[in-house]
């Protein structure tokens, strides 16, 4: 039996997987790579960490772009940045952020209230700021970092690998070019996180009680290439598809205005199980191995679609459906497994900040401008228009 044919290519994640997913629960795409699309299947290749390698880019991607003990090893030093004291400290620092951006955007919105781009004016500029402010970044790299977002981007859509290629390179050249002057002034480095993770040491597996080694400037410049690249456009996207949700559902304006921080957050999970814009991870098949009645090949490659997982109406009967206490325990919105997605509480963090302090001032409406889905290998939408209207 062979694997039907999917090919994504300038397709809406949502609507493509969930016409694709109806035919069978894996998929092939024209160049051979195996599409995960089921719940089921989803959970099981992300959990078989001997059958699926997550080593399957040619740039150094650290941690979750290795395997095993040196997965774990990097894991032990990285996940406690985003612990839940190192939160707590952050969080009014993050409010004041959204404080400040919120009030930028309502300092000319009349009573009859003005359209905005949820995803360009209030997710990205967020995102930047929030990150900067969080690593210790200065400032002044909004801009550049903003036009990197869209550079981005556009190369993401375009599927160069040239193009993809120059955009990387020149963000680790900001990365580097905020590294340097803590390396020239050593011990009087200002203290914030990125001094921490350049000091961090690493533990040599099968050595216990040894100091471990300093991390190299390669590996320092991909954790802070994946604290922040990938970062700052994904939560521009969860932004936009959380204003569109709750611009269409006003009554969870409320929930999030009165409620506590963690029906916040279930919420806001929920509505990122619905309409999930981190599509998808990779891996490569490490040996012989069967999902849903195929057998991958060792050295094949394999996308686990958390977007259509999320959708799977084996699991959720209805995807559209709003229900956070009944969808919690399966929503794979950060992935499942050794390799999910250590910055959860982060992303948390600041999209529940960020849509308390809007909605504390301002109410979000439907826009009459149609938004823009977005396309393959990205989800969510392009362009979110909803109407602010200032509260009181």
């Amino acid at each position: 039996m062979s694997a039907p044919t999917f090919d994504p290519t300038h397709l809406e994640p949502r609507s493509a997987t969930d016409e694709q997913r109806a035919e069978a629960p894996l998929a092939r795409t024209p160049d051979g790579t195996w599409v995960v699309l089921g719940h089921e299947e989803a959970v099981a290749v992300a959990g078989d960490h001997e059958s699926f390698s997550s080593a399957v880019s040619r740039f150094l991607q650290v941690p979750n772009g290795l395997d095993g003990a040196e997965h774990a090893a990097f894991r032990q030093v990285l996940d406690p940045f985003f612990g839940p004291e190192p939160m707590a400290q952050l969080e009014p620092v993050v409010r004041r952020v959204a404080a400040e951006l919120v009030e930028e955007l309502l300092a000319d919105v009349g009573a009859a209230g003005t359209e905005i781009d949820a995803v360009a004016a209030l997710g990205a500029v967020f995102a930047v700021r929030a990150q900067t402010a969080w690593l210790g970044w200065p400032a002044q790299l909004e801009r550049e970092l903003l036009q990197w977002m869209v550079d981005n981007h556009e190369a993401s859509r375009s599927g160069e690998l040239a193009r993809t290629a120059e955009v990387a390179e020149r963000f680790d050249a900001i990365i580097r070019s905020v590294v340097a002057p803590r390396r020239a002034l050593g011990d009087h480095a200002p203290a914030d996180v990125t001094t921490a993770l350049m000091r961090v040491r690493v533990p040599l597996p099968g050595l216990p009680g040894d100091p471990g080694r300093e991390l190299r400037d390669e590996e320092i410049v991909s954790v802070l290439r994946n604290w922040t690249g990938g970062d700052l456009g994904s939560i521009a996207l969860c932004i936009g598809v959380l204003l569109t949700g709750i611009a269409r559902a006003p009554q969870l304006a409320e929930r999030l205005r009165v409620g506590t921080d963690e029906e916040a957050a279930a919420i806001i999970d929920e509505l990122l199980r619905i309409d999930d814009p981190f599509v998808a991870n990779r891996r490569v098949a490490t040996c012989p191995v069967t999902v849903a009645g195929h057998e991958i090949g060792a050295g094949e490659r394999v996308q686990i679609h958390w977007t259509s997982a999320n959708r799977d109406e084996r699991v959720f009967p209805d995807p559209e459906a709003f229900d956070p206490a009944a969808h919690a325990e399966h929503n794979l919105v950060y992935g499942t497994g050794r390799h999910v997605c250590p910055g959860r509480p982060l992303a948390t963090l600041e999209l529940r900040v960020a849509l308390q302090e809007l909605l504390a001032v301002a109410d979000v409406a439907p826009a009459p401008t149609p938004g823009e889905r977005e396309i393959a290998p990205v989800g969510g939408w392009a362009h979110a228009p909803v109407v602010l209207t200032p509260r009181g």
